[in-house]
């Protein structure tokens, strides 16, 4: 069966999370940090990065949005696909969320990619923190606007990457209290047993 590879503390949590809702044949393989720079995981994946979808015919998918599309298509219902509105959706919502909002993380994660000087630095990050602001502030928004529960009105992989970027904001100085709409949905998620499945999987603890 494929493997799919995450580590603790990773966006490859949102696929693990897809994997126990869909229950679907797929082996997940938890690495300890670190192991996705060294050389027996690049092999598999040259980027060094996780998530990362092998197949038993070697083949490897990348990058998380694939690997759900994939997921859905393969192991989902009638729901999953790109042909319905929900599917669409799911399509738009996935893009902006793995492109848009986990890409604004680098000056996060790595602010000295940015800049040299300690004070561009601190410069750096305070951009980065206004511009997720920004971002959280439209997720929160469009998860009211379509009810609160679910991010697009009805479940989809949207809320496990969902799930993924409101647990960083644990991370940053930004305030779950500012977005009272992702907090309860991450307290709802936290709850399913899915998402329970696979946080222990990648030794994770729920946040709060």
């Amino acid at each position: 069966m494929p493997t799919l590879y995450t580590m603790p503390g990773t966006c490859s949590l949102s696929p693990n999370i897809a994997v126990a809702w869909l229950d679907a044949p797929v082996d997940v393989h938890t690495m300890a940090y670190g192991d996705h720079k060294k050389d027996a995981y690049l092999a598999i994946n040259k980027k060094g990065k996780v998530p990362a979808l092998r197949f038993e015919d070697g083949d490897v998918l990348t990058e998380a949005a694939a690997i759900l599309a994939w997921l859905g298509a393969e192991h989902g219902s009638e729901g999953y696909g790109r042909n319905t509105v929900l599917g669409r959706k799911e399509a738009e919502a996935l893009s902006y969320m793995t492109s848009e909002v986990h890409a604004a993380y680098g000056g996060h994660f790595g602010p000295q990619n940015f800049a040299e000087t300690d004070a561009a630095i601190e410069e750096v990050k305070r951009k980065t923190y206004e511009k997720l602001d920004g971002h959280y502030k439209r997720l929160n928004d469009t998860l009211r606007e379509n009810g609160g529960e679910w991010y697009l009105g009805k479940r989809s992989f949207a809320d496990t990457f969902l799930y993924v970027l409101t647990r960083w904001i644990d991370q940053t100085p930004l305030s779950y209290d500012d977005y009272s709409a992702l907090k309860q949905h991450m307290s709802r998620m936290q709850a399913d047993p899915g998402v329970q499945i696979a946080l222990s999987r990648q030794n994770m603890e729920p946040i709060g």
